[in-house]
């Protein structure tokens, strides 16, 4: 997936090394881990939230500039109707704060990885709920992905502990999860 955004970076790859912390992988984890997130918090996306999700992205704006686009009537007719058929603003709001994407990034790595799971994410340099929150401001920063003017850093300080969370909590579970 790459941006177009002048003279900053365009590709995952572009923003691992802007940023210089965090492996190119890592920023795939978390771009894949969010979608994990959005999905079950809220459900797979429908075809005319996709729409909208994707004219958002390639406008780069947010919900509220679409809604204020729709109400002056300079959204794109294809996508208004796509609003209308989602059923308005509030199913088009697919936002996960900074404390449920922690712990939707870590069920993610479990699942993945299991048991291996932390020793994964600390090859990649994250050791805490601060680095996905570095590393989720960086893709924000860099237009790959969206936040609402609530969300901040201080949602990813010390979510949960990582020791714990990934070695004395983990539990062998159902294979058909």
């Amino acid at each position: 997936m790459a941006r177009k955004t002048g003279n900053r970076p365009t590709t995952l790859l572009d923003v691992a090394n802007a940023v210089g912390v965090y492996p190119e992988a890592a920023f795939h984890f978390v771009r894949d881990g969010l979608e994990y997130s959005a999905r079950e918090t809220h459900g797979p996306m429908t075809p005319p939230q996709f729409l909208v999700a994707q004219y958002m992205s390639n406008e780069s704006i947010d919900l509220v500039e679409v809604m204020e686009r729709m109400e002056n009537g300079s959204l794109d007719p294809m996508v208004a109707a796509a609003v209308k058929q989602a059923g308005g603003s509030e199913s088009l709001n697919r936002n996960v704060s900074g404390e449920e994407l922690c712990w939707a990034f870590r069920e993610y790595a479990r699942r993945r990885w299991g048991l291996l799971a932390k020793l994964v994410l600390g090859r990649w340099n994250i050791k805490t709920t601060e680095d996905f929150g570095r590393i989720v401001f960086a893709l924000v920063d860099h237009e790959f992905m969206q936040k609402e003017s609530h969300d901040t850093m201080a949602d990813f300080v010390a979510v949960y502990d990582f020791d714990h969370a990934f070695r004395k909590s983990f539990q062998i579970g159902d294979s058909s999860d």
